[in-house]
């Protein structure tokens, strides 16, 4: 026998309605308490909010929130997607004014996946729809889990084929105004980001002198934070964390160097650790407390160079 037929196990499917017999309280139960297994599979952050939602007469399984606070709505349906799915997920989002619209299902119809790539192309560009197809694997006798496949997304080019739709949302063009501003004033105060530009995103990042490990700077609503991003080890995470436990080793001497308490996180059951220091209360929002944010974020983010970086070189 090949040694190989002993390194590699066949993928087994079974009906998703077999492991989940009952939609709303077993699969929609299990998926609260697992949205990072979606999050991943999708690439976006989701956070809940609250599950069976009120909407006037109906219910939105589950309602929640991207990383700067937009909200998203997740509609499951076990069976093959119809009409009445389809217009549940737009009436909660118009309702809920929810940017983000994910759709779960046993079995995307061909047509109905149309009607998601037309939505993601005629729409704002800040309103995404996902379509998911969730199926039930197991290997070699494991329990059985859900396995996510993305079946209609969201890509940048489908926002052009719009024609006129407009190109940029609100919040874009305010976080170029705000990176704009705070890179202009950190050129006086330090090299760091000298050579990032302004970005439309939500954060920009810089090298820490080592591969994979990044400061970053984000911003929100009503909040911003300024990190220390550990993601170099993109397989187990085993060097991340390692790398998290040797600073946080001589967090007494990192915090007194840097002036003030950080925010420690070692994210155990994700690959990445960060550690961080938060702004509450300004944010894209207030752009009235832009100025003064600017400043204290670039100067913690020197605080925060200058207090790490020698160590990040030692390990």
């Amino acid at each position: 026998m090949d040694t190989t037929d002993k390194l590699v196990a066949k993928l087994d499917f079974e009906p998703v309605r077999k492991v989940f017999r009952n939609e709303a309280q077993n699969f929609t139960t299990w998926l609260e308490q697992n949205l990072d297994v979606l999050a991943e599979r999708l690439g976006i952050d989701i956070n809940l909010v609250e599950r069976e939602k009120k909407v006037g007469d109906f219910n939105v399984d589950l309602e929640c929130e991207d990383g700067e606070g937009n909200k998203i709505i997740i509609e499951n349906q076990l069976e093959k997607t119809d009409h009445d799915h389809l217009g549940k997920l737009l009436t909660y989002l118009v309702n809920l004014e929810a940017k983000t619209a994910i759709w779960v299902t046993g079995a995307p119809r061909e047509e109905h996946q149309k009607v998601i790539d037309w939505l993601n192309q005629t729409t704002p560009l800040d309103l995404s729809f996902y379509l998911v197809k969730v199926e039930a694997v197991k290997i070699a006798g494991s329990p059985s889990a859900p396995l996510f496949t993305v079946v209609a997304a969201p890509t940048p080019q489908d926002k052009v084929v719009g024609g006129d739709k407009k190109d940029w949302a609100d919040r874009h063009f305010k976080r170029m105004e705000f990176w704009k501003q705070l890179l202009e004033k950190a050129k006086s105060k330090t090299r760091l980001f000298s050579a990032i530009s302004p970005s439309r995103y939500n954060w920009i990042g810089t090298g820490a002198g080592r591969s994979g490990v990044n400061f970053n700077y984000s911003i929100g609503k009503n909040s911003a934070v300024v990190d220390l991003y550990i993601d170099c080890d993109r397989e187990t995470g085993a060097k991340n964390k390692a790398i998290f436990d040797a600073l946080q080793a001589q967090k007494e001497v990192i915090e007194k160097e840097f002036g003030e308490p950080l925010v420690w996180e070692r994210l155990d059951g994700k690959r990445a650790s960060r550690i961080r220091k938060n702004f509450i209360g300004a944010g894209l929002a207030t752009p009235e407390s832009w100025a003064s944010l600017q400043e204290q974020m670039i100067d913690s983010m020197i605080r925060l160079d200058k207090s790490l970086r020698s160590r990040l070189a030692k390990l």
